[in-house]
């Protein structure tokens, strides 16, 4: 294909060829399962990615002799979408449950137990919660005054919302350091309703917080009741339900699969510049000004995050353009950590029985979870024999520890590794994966934005969005953005077909 070069209609009905042409902006996990979940539609898909590899935060890279995923590294079992796009895309039989999954919260100079009945970090037990020792007798008091408010009309930040109802100690050193691990973000900005979405439902039908994170948990034994089916109950085998999975090869390993599977046009190295109506569809400008390439297509699903999504609506639909404008990003980095494996725990048995720890940012450390990787997934410390530790540095707002260089970053991370667990023992090697403006902020206001944006799209027939930036930032939920999605332009075309 030339440059510059106009991809047009071979005849003057509506669609080229007989098929029409959905092209999908972006290559990453939502923009693969878009095309994937169009793989059985009368349509051509063409995949244009503006990077040199598929897979957005998805990939994998050999760390001691062990394949380590650089990006996410696990996915929600309680969510079907996850599990069924894997399956669906013939990777099932290298699904493998983790090992762990009990963490803990490193706080206050001390590795204390996550307590199991909460949600999120927001307890449902207060006997364990004091038991655990992760808050101090006056913030377990103060949790045990709840304080009981209706379910608020509109939005509340997580420390607003969850806060004022069972103490700051609750939020800063439980809820605080889990929505970290997931969004990077900070609970004074991050929004109740889009980030604890189940606990906000739930609390309508309650009068106590606490009473809400109950009806969201397994009944504790002797409570079952038949027909209740909730998440980490036994299965039909009488196992539990596993909480989280990933694949024996790693979760890199999605992108090329679903790419093969999915039957589309694959092109990486394909910048989209420009977006604009057609009378007949849209036009998509590749690559530079000076040199540029068309394309031409029947539908568009633009599935990349919120700033290069705004720049392509800012014709076609500028109020979700401006909406989009208005979602932050936080950047991270993940260093992997490489540790003979009789030197990682020492001794510390407690230790080999977690999954790993979360750290509260009021501690005023900068790595903020770690994740021991050959102890959660049991299939990777087959590979070699060390112990593989992901630590997680960078939370929104901070800028300064990620502009130190790869090294530092390593030393850093190893040092703080050594102090929560008594290690004294270095890496025997080391990997330090940047994503830089990687996780969308849901803050207060998400949810209304979202709805404003997905209505301006709408108004464009032909036109649909997908991705991490909208109802969640797993697997399972950019899945299902994509499934729907697909199912718009499939209604569209068909409708359009009549």
């Amino acid at each position: 294909m030339s440059t510059g070069e106009v991809i047009s209609r071979e005849d003057d009905g509506p669609f080229p060829s007989a098929l029409p042409h959905v092209a999908v902006i972006g290559g990453g996990i939502a923009g693969l399962a878009a095309a994937f979940y169009l793989r059985d539609e009368p349509v051509r898909v063409t995949v244009l990615e503006g990077a040199g590899r598929l897979g957005g935060k998805l990939s994998a890279s050999d760390v001691a002799g062990v394949a380590m995923d650089e990006g996410a590294e696990a996915l929600l079992a309680r969510r079907p979408e996850g599990i069924g796009l894997i399956t669906a895309a013939g990777l099932g039989g290298d699904l493998v449950p983790a090992g762990v999954t009990a963490s803990a919260i490193y706080t206050r100079g001390a590795m204390r137990p996550l307590p199991r009945r909460q949600f999120m970090g927001v307890p449902a037990d207060l006997d364990e919660l004091a038991a655990a020792g992760v808050i101090s007798p006056e913030g377990v008091a103060r949790a045990r005054a709840e304080e009981v408010r209706p379910a608020e009309g509109g939005d509340a930040s997580v420390t607003e919302y969850v806060g004022s109802r069972l103490g700051a100690e609750v939020v800063d050193r439980l809820v605080d350091p889990l929505l970290g691990g997931v969004y990077a973000g900070r609970s004074e900005d991050l929004s109740f309703a889009a980030t604890l979405a189940p606990l906000a439902a739930a609390a309508r039908g309650h009068a106590a917080l606490t009473e809400a994170v109950t009806s969201l948990l397994p009944p504790q034994p002797g409570q079952a009741q038949p027909g209740q089916a909730q998440p980490g109950q036994a299965q039909g085998d009488g196992k539990p339900a596993p909480v989280f999975v990933t694949l024996t090869s790693g979760l890199g390993a999605l992108p090329e699969a679903l790419a093969k599977a999915s039957g589309a046009e694959i092109r990486t190295g394909a910048m989209v510049r420009e977006l604009s109506r057609t009378e007949l569809g849209f036009r998509l400008t590749i690559g530079s000004a000076a040199d540029p390439e068309y394309l031409d297509a029947d539908a568009v699903i633009i599935a990349v995050p919120a700033a290069p999504a705004a720049r392509l609506l800012r014709d076609a639909a500028p109020v979700a353009a401006t909406q989009l404008d208005g979602i932050p990003y936080a950047s991270m980095a993940i260093i992997t950590l490489a540790f003979h494996a009789a030197d990682l725990f020492q001794g510390q048995g407690a230790e080999q029985q977690r999954s790993g720890y979360l750290v509260p940012a009021v501690d005023g450390r900068a790595v903020k979870a770690a994740t021991f990787s050959t102890v959660k997934w049991p299939h990777l410390a087959r590979q070699a024999p060390v112990h593989i530790v992901r630590c997680s540095i960078g939370r929104s707002g901070e800028v300064a520890v990620l502009q130190r260089d790869d090294a530092d970053l390593a030393d850093l991370a190893a040092a703080e590794l050594g102090d929560a667990l008594g290690l004294t023992a270095p890496p025997v090697a080391w990997r330090v994966t940047r994503w830089g403006g990687g996780l969308p902020q849901y803050n207060v206001g998400h949810l209304d934005r979202v709805a404003r944006i997905r209505a301006a799209v709408a108004e464009q027939p032909g036109l649909a969005i997908a991705g991490a930036a909208y109802d969640g930032i797993g697997i399972p939920a950019c899945a299902a953005t994509a499934k729907s999605a697909a199912a718009q332009v499939t209604a569209y075309l068909t409708a359009r077909r009549r």
